[in-house]
């Protein structure tokens, strides 16, 4: 009974996370998945598809339909690399800089709003408890 009652719990706080967060993206002009790869790119601008792949951990069709819309915003722009010409490199453009802030500040604010009314001790032992459900399913 406990059991299902966390699932149930679990799946009503993803369902409704993922609506809101697919809002706010919206008024960004991003859509879902777009703001973790711009992100990856935050942290290393210049990375291969394939990278950007196993960093975001989908396929290949996914990112690169992702990588399409985002050229298409001028966000990104991919470079043939300069040592294999096979190869393309994602860059961020200016704009596509400039989003971070703006991500960023959206991400704490969804954050803060999830975590409204709970203590320090509280979301510390909450992260412990995310972390070994992420661990008991990897």
């Amino acid at each position: 009974m406990l059991n299902d009652e966390i699932r149930v719990l679990l799946d009503k706080l993803s369902s409704e996370t993922r609506r809101n967060h697919n809002h706010l993206l919206h008024d960004l002009n991003l859509h879902v998945g777009q703001d973790k790869l711009l992100c990856k790119l935050w942290r290393a601008d210049g990375l291969t598809q394939v990278e950007l792949c196993n960093k975001l951990n989908c396929e290949a069709p996914t990112v690169t339909n992702m990588l399409s819309a985002l050229e298409k915003k001028e966000l990104i722009m991919r470079k043939k690399d300069s040592y294999d010409k096979r190869t393309n490199r994602i860059y961020l453009t200016e704009a596509g800089k400039n989003m971070e802030t703006s991500v960023t500040e959206m991400w704490r604010k969804q954050q803060d709003k999830l975590l409204t009314d709970i203590t320090l001790d509280e979301k510390m032992f909450l992260r412990r408890l995310l972390k070994q459900m992420e661990n008991n399913l990897f």
